[in-house]
């Protein structure tokens, strides 16, 4: 990803912020420039998901790169947002606890780092609520 468009895309993910049509009603994550059910005749603009969702199905990461090793084993999983968008996201809960159908919230969490020195990431992650 380049430099512009990472910093163009910081306020949809550090707030989940999406798209709504309000000619079909349908909501999108990420957002999307045009409604892809309605073309030229939707009308789309920004929405804030308030998080809240269900997860629909998970992995638990036992082996993964070295900027998560030391997170292992770590869930991930599909969560559906109350909304009705699918998002893919870590879920910080023992993976023993892992459920399909679990009810989840967003919290904001450091998701990587550049090096010792470098820049940290933040994004969202998901808990059970």
């Amino acid at each position: 990803m380049t430099v512009p468009r990472f910093w163009r895309n910081l306020s949809s993910r550090y707030n989940l912020i999406g798209s709504h049509c309000e000619n079909c009603g349908n909501y999108y994550f990420p957002i999307r420039p045009i409604c892809p059910s309605c073309r030229r005749d939707g009308e789309i603009g920004q929405y804030k998901f308030n998080g809240n969702g269900t997860v629909v199905t998970y992995t638990v990461v036992h082996t993964s790169s070295d900027d998560f090793d030391m997170q292992t084993p770590y869930v991930l999983a599909i969560i559906r947002l109350e909304e009705g968008p699918m998002i893919t996201s870590q879920v910080i809960c023992d993976p023993d606890e892992a459920a399909i159908g679990m009810g989840v919230r967003p919290i904001f969490r450091r998701i990587a780092a550049d090096g010792d020195r470098g820049v940290i990431h933040y994004g969202t992650k998901f808990i059970p609520c």
